[in-house]
């Protein structure tokens, strides 16, 4: 019996061959992203022989990261390494519902509105939220978007509501 505690847990979803849950997951990960990207590109032209087209750079970085996908997944089941760890949701959670109100928002309320309210959602993304530094923080960044991206650079948004404007 050795006097070193095992950092593998007692109970795992896990077959015994995998001993390093975390790489493996994620060598998973990576290969269902570049087999994605490969499908995805495969319609395009390039890689027959010596002519490149549009395909030619997807499919490179596709096969690289398919390879070291396919590295990592093998690190996970031939050396020991640390548990499948526990994901926090909220935050990422969050930020997407924040990404797609502002996607909705921006054209029928405007940028103000959109803005304002999407960085609000965001902040729902950790419990360490302080609520009137985070709204002094909005109402600022709301400002400064209002005033770079239309007047500064001569985008032509909205600011206020469809309905609250002439």
């Amino acid at each position: 019996m050795s006097d070193v505690p095992s950092h593998r847990p007692d109970h795992s979803i896990f077959p015994k061959w995998v001993r390093g849950p975390q790489d493996f997951v994620g060598g998973l990960a990576l290969m269902a992203i570049a087999a994605f990207a490969l499908w995805a590109s495969s319609d395009l032209q390039g890689m027959h022989g010596f002519s490149f087209g549009a395909g030619t750079a997807p499919r490179i970085f596709a096969v690289l990261l398919l390879v070291l996908g396919a590295a990592i997944t093998a690190t996970g089941i031939l050396t020991d390494g640390p548990a499948h760890a526990t994901y926090a949701w909220r935050g990422p959670l969050f930020v997407s519902l924040a990404i797609l109100a502002f996607a909705a928002s921006i054209r029928p309320l405007g940028l103000v509105v959109a803005a304002f309210s999407s960085f609000m959602i965001a902040a729902l993304g950790t419990p360490e939220t302080r609520w009137k530094e985070t709204i002094v923080v909005g109402i600022c960044l709301t400002a400064g978007c209002s005033l770079l991206f239309p007047y500064a650079l001569g985008l032509p948004l909205q600011l206020l509501p469809s309905f609250l404007t002439p």
